[in-house]
C-alpha cells in the first residue's frame, strides 16, 4: 500500500480547466497549470513533468512507456474523462504509475447527447437548418426532408456497459423502442429486464435495427468494428449514430455509404484523428457533425474535474484513489 506523504508533491494540469478545481489542488499541491491551454508537444509535455508526482489528463495526452521513461518520479495521471485510449496501461502499470478515470458521472448526459445525434439524424434537423437557412424553403411538401421514425423502432445498441444501459432505458422507456443490443458478455437476465434489452449477435443487431448506437471503448480490438462489411448489412433506411471513440468507426466507410444512399444517416461525436475530419464526411449533407461535445454539459464537466482532482488527492496525500483503472499499483 502507498503510504502518505509529509511533502507537499508537485502535479500538473495539462489542460485548462475550472478555476476553482486549480485553487482546490493547490490547498494540497505545488501546481503547475496550464491556464491558455496551450496543447504542448510532446517533448514540452515531458519537461513540464520533470519533478511532478501526479498529472491531470485530459485524453489530449499520451502517456505511454517512452514517455515514463523520461519521467521516472511520476505516480499517477488522473484523466478527465471515461475514455482512457491515451493510456498505456500495462506500460503504466510496469512502471508503476496509477492510471485513474472519471466514470459514472457522464453516463447520463453522454446517454442524452446520443438520443440527441439519433433523433437529428433520423429527423435530418442538420439538413433541415441548413436548407431554411440557404433560402430554400418557399413552400410545403410532402417528401420535403422527410426521415424516419424514432419513436416504436427498432434500435442497436453496440456496448452496454452503464451508458449504454442508460440510452436503452431512454429508448425502451422513453420512445417505446425495442432494444437490441450486443457485448462482448451478456448482461444478466435482471439487468436486461431493467433496460428492457435482448441479447442478439453483431450481425443480427446491424441486419434488424432502423438505429445503430456505438458505445464501446476504443481498443486495438474495437478498432474499425464498423467497416464496409458492416455497413453493408444495415437497412439502407438505417442511421449510424457514434458518441464513443473515433477509430471505432472507418470513417472513409462511413462517408462512400451515406454518399452512396447505402445508409440514410448518421450521427457522429468522434472521429478518426480527431480534431481532424474526415474531408469526405464533412462533404455528406445526411451527417450531423459534433465536435466531441458528448458530456459537455457545466455539471458534468464540473463532475469530471473534481473526480480528477479528487483522485490526484486521494492517492498523492493518503494512497487511496476513487476510480482506479490498475488498482494493482495501489495496493502494491
Amino acid at each position: 500500500m502507498s503510504q502518505p506523504v509529509t511533502t507537499r508533491p508537485a502535479v500538473l494540469v495539462a489542460r485548462a480547466i475550472f478555476p476553482d478545481i486549480i485553487e482546490q489542488l493547490s490547498r494540497h499541491f505545488d501546481v503547475e497549470a496550464n491556464p491558455d491551454d496551450a496543447l504542448w508537444p510532446r517533448e514540452e509535455l515531458v519537461r513540464r513533468l520533470q519533478g511532478k508526482q501526479g498529472v491531470f489528463t485530459t485524453g489530449s495526452e499520451r502517456i505511454d512507456a517512452a514517455l515514463l521513461a523520461q519521467c521516472p518520479g511520476l505516480r499517477i495521471c488522473a484523466n478527465m474523462a471515461v475514455g482512457y485510449n491515451n493510456f498505456d496501461l500495462p506500460a503504466m502499470t510496469a512502471a508503476g504509475v496509477l492510471a485513474t478515470n472519471a466514470p459514472g458521472v457522464l453516463t447520463e448526459t453522454t446517454a442524452d447527447m446520443g438520443f440527441a445525434l439519433l433523433m437529428a439524424a433520423a429527423r435530418r434537423v442538420t439538413e433541415g437548418e441548413h436548407f431554411l437557412r440557404a433560402g430554400r424553403w418557399d413552400r410545403w411538401a410532402y417528401d420535403m426532408l422527410i426521415g424516419q421514425d424514432v419513436h416504436g423502432s427498432t434500435l442497436g445498441i453496440i456496448g452496454m456497459g452503464r451508458i449504454g444501459q442508460a440510452i436503452a432505458r431512454r429508448g425502451a422507456l422513453g420512445f417505446g423502442m425495442r432494444v437490441i443490443y450486443h457485448n462482448r458478455s451478456r448482461l444478466p437476465e435482471a439487468d436486461e429486464a431493467a433496460v428492457g434489452a435482448r441479447y442478439v449477435s453483431k450481425q443480427e443487431l446491424l441486419r434488424t435495427a432502423d438505429h445503430v448506437m456505438l458505445v464501446v471503448p476504443y481498443s486495438a480490438e474495437s478498432h474499425h468494428i464498423i467497416g464496409a462489411a458492416e455497413l453493408a448489412l444495415m437497412k439502407p433506411s438505417a442511421t449510424l449514430t457514434n458518441i464513443a471513440r473515433g477509430g471505432i468507426v472507418d470513417d472513409a466507410a462511413l462517408a462512400a455509404a451515406l454518399r452512396e444512399g447505402r445508409l440514410a444517416a448518421a450521427g457522429l461525436d468522434v472521429f478518426e484523428g480527431e480534431p481532424r475530419v474526415h474531408p469526405e464526411l464533412l462533404a455528406c449533407r445526411n451527417v450531423v457533425l459534433t465536435p466531441h461535445i458528448g458530456s459537455a454539459t457545466v455539471p458534468t464537466r464540473r463532475a469530471m474535474a473534481r473526480l480528477a482532482a479528487d483522485n490526484l488527492i486521494g492517492y498523492l496525500l493518503h494512497g487511496k484513489p476513487l476510480t482506479p483503472l490498475n488498482p494493482q499499483v495501489a495496493t502494491a
